[in-house]
């Protein structure tokens, strides 16, 4: 099997990977700040910056995985 093939197989799967794991973490970390600021409301403004930083965070990781996706795509069909 030539590169280009597994290439044109792993980029988009390891896309996939990286979105569901993103979706599974933010999932997490949006409901865990939702139920902290249930239980304590008067610190909304802190967990929801934490929240926010966070889930910029994880959406970043997500984001340098379609960098390295369109990179490779290069050598495909380069």
């Amino acid at each position: 099997m030539e590169y280009q093939a597994m290439l044109a197989w792993a980029l988009p799967m390891g896309v996939g990977l990286a979105a569901v794991g993103s979706g599974l973490g933010l999932g997490r970390a949006v409901g865990y700040a939702m139920e902290a600021i249930g239980r304590q409301p008067e610190a909304s403004g802190k967990i929801q910056t934490a929240m926010i930083i966070g889930a910029a965070l994880i959406e970043a990781l997500t984001i340098y995985a379609l960098v390295v996706f369109f990179l490779m795509f290069g050598k495909i069909t380069g």
